[in-house]
């Protein structure tokens, strides 16, 4: 797609009266400026593919961020959305992102999403700093692709998006947004801040339900990178099984109903 774009540039520019032939640019920026084509066939690449991905931010950064996932990095996004509620860009999202995504979400309004990312669970959200907020509610990897942003973001190094090195800055984005959060376990076994405490309080959103300590000691036990995402779904199955006290049985339970 960069190379289609470059020439189209070219094309465009040549049309106008210039003499512009990039030919030499794409081919070494190709090997020399872009990891990308190396990072498409690593390991690192194919371990993202079939990963569930929600999107949402203005109408351009979360129309493009969507084609790279979906086209080249095989990433399903279960949903993608955008502020821009004006009449031009919500058509103009619809039409770009309609076709490779489930769902399509037009909203001004964080609540919106916030409800739709908590009952789809996906493996890693992309939006904006408010989206950051919601991932870490809810224990998703998040990475912030669109304004508003936080002071975080705003790097003083050069951190281009657009062009060959670009592809670079995307691939970390995407790569590092997904796999955060992995190194939980490794906080629990050499120290660190302590997140099993944290996860019990922050995740559990009414007080109908009620842990035990057979089965806070069962959560415990799981890793911690996936033990937000156990937690939700052992309360969703004890609320739809009318069950208040989450033992260790229950836990058991809620996994043989999930197939896991």
């Amino acid at each position: 797609q960069m190379r289609s774009c470059f020439l189209e540039i070219q094309e465009k520019l040549n049309s106008l009266g210039a003499n512009l032939n990039l030919d030499d640019y794409i081919k070494d920026s190709s090997m020399f400026s872009s990891d990308a084509a190396w990072f498409a066939r690593s390991i690192d690449c194919q371990n993202l593919m079939a990963k569930r991905g929600v999107i949402f931010g203005d109408a351009t950064h979360a129309a493009a961020l969507t084609k790279i996932l979906v086209e080249e990095m095989d990433v399903k996004i279960v949903l993608a959305g955008t502020y821009c509620t004006q009449t031009g860009l919500a058509e103009w999202f619809r039409k770009e992102v309609g076709h490779l995504v489930d769902e399509v979400l037009i909203s001004s309004d964080p609540a919106d999403l916030a409800g739709r990312a908590a009952e789809i669970e996906p493996d890693a959200i992309f939006g904006t700093q408010i989206e950051r907020q919601l991932g870490a509610e809810l224990r998703i990897p998040t990475g912030v692709i669109s304004s508003p942003t936080h002071l975080r973001n705003a790097r003083i190094s050069l951190r281009p998006l657009f062009g060959y090195e670009g592809t670079n800055q995307i691939s970390d984005l995407i790569y590092n947004s997904f796999t955060l959060g992995m190194e939980d376990h490794l906080l629990e076994m050499f120290g660190g801040h302590d997140t099993k405490e944290a996860i019990t309080k922050a995740l559990s959103a009414d007080d109908d339900l009620e842990w035990t300590q057979s089965g806070l000691e069962e959560l415990y036990s799981v890793p911690g990178f996936v033990r937000g995402k156990v937690k939700r779904n052992t309360e969703k199955f004890a609320r739809e099984q009318g069950i208040r006290e989450i033992t260790a049985e229950v836990m058991y339970k809620a996994k043989e109903a999930v197939g896991a």
